[in-house]
Order: structure tokens, then C-alpha cells, then sequence
């Protein structure tokens, strides 16, 4: 199963609430680079950010749904 970067981010916190709401549609999530991001400050900038990956054939779908919190429609999470 070949995983793709659907999402990337500077802040483990921004990743993670990222995974959640894919996990919770029911996608297969990996976290890429969060523990050397973790490691050293400033290293997820050099290490190219904390990847949020899915299955390739979840990746369109996956992006959608990020797309979709990013509207101006969407509810804020707070």
C-alpha cells in the first residue's frame, strides 16, 4: 500500500488535528516526521514539515475534506 502526503505542517498540534478528522471519516492515516519534528526545535521546517498521509486511492477524497474545513462555510473547531 502506497501512502501520500495529503497534508503538511510546521505544528505537531496542526497535524494531529488534521489525522483526527480524517480518522474520524474513516480514512487510514500516517503521521510522517512528527518525532524528529518533535526531536529539535525548528527541525520540522528543515525536515520539510509533518506529513499527514492516506492510502493513494484515499487521496483525493482525503484533500477534499481538508479543503472543506478550510471554507469560509465551515463551523470553527474550537
Amino acid at each position: 500500500m502506497q501512502f501520500v502526503t495529503v497534508f503538511t505542517g510546521l505544528n505537531p498540534a496542526q497535524a494531529q488535528l488534521v489525522r483526527s478528522r480524517l480518522e474520524a471519516s474513516e480514512f487510514l492515516v500516517n503521521i510522517k516526521s512528527e518525532n524528529a519534528a518533535l526531536s529539535l526545535d525548528g527541525y520540522a521546517l528543515a525536515a520539510g514539515g509533518i506529513q499527514v498521509q492516506v492510502p493513494e486511492d484515499q487521496a483525493d477524497d482525503a484533500r477534499e475534506l481538508i479543503a472543506a474545513k478550510d471554507s469560509p462555510d465551515s463551523p470553527e473547531i474550537s
